[in-house]
């Protein structure tokens, strides 16, 4: 595993880690990094290039911007979901911290695996989940809720 801030592994061939700093592209040559998932907007990074210097060290990127709770949506976790299962492994999943990657991975959990609010939270915090747990958990909540809601409706009816 690239020494790289924040690393871990939840699964084998995933990595979720924190900001990569230039120095770190090299490193994960070295560790067989096949993709990066970014999950942070251009602007956080504005002296690098994290795009052009993971693709110029021979490594396929993707980037998924996600600057907080407000983007932790369905069509997000739909996203995340499609670059995970088309990324080549082992991949890569960063934020700045771990937090949105362990966030959005519970969300991918919940919504489209069916894993109960419990199990998707302990798989988010295998990723990194930490401070956006209670909009997590809110999330979950309400989109469980709405589904409840249509049932009922559709069971008077």
């Amino acid at each position: 595993m690239p020494q790289v801030a924040a690393a871990v592994s939840p699964s084998p061939g995933i990595i979720a880690a924190g900001r990569l700093k230039p120095e770190d592209i090299a490193q994960l040559n070295d560790a067989g990094i096949e993709h990066v998932i970014d999950l942070t907007p251009d602007d956080e990074t504005p002296d690098f290039d994290e795009a052009n210097a993971v693709r110029s060290a021979g490594i396929n990127y993707s980037n998924l911007p996600v600057r907080g709770a407000a983007d932790l949506t369905r069509e997000n976790a739909i996203a995340f979901d499609r670059m995970m299962r088309n990324a080549k492994r082992p991949v890569l999943v960063h934020c700045a911290s771990g937090n949105r990657v362990g966030a959005i991975a519970a969300l991918r959990a919940a919504w489209l695996e069916g894993q109960s609010e419990e199990d998707a939270i302990a798989i988010g915090k295998t990723w990194g989940l930490k401070g956006l747990e209670p909009e997590v958990r809110e999330r979950i909540r309400s989109l469980h809720d709405s589904e409840l809601g249509s049932s009922a409706r559709e069971q008077r009816n």
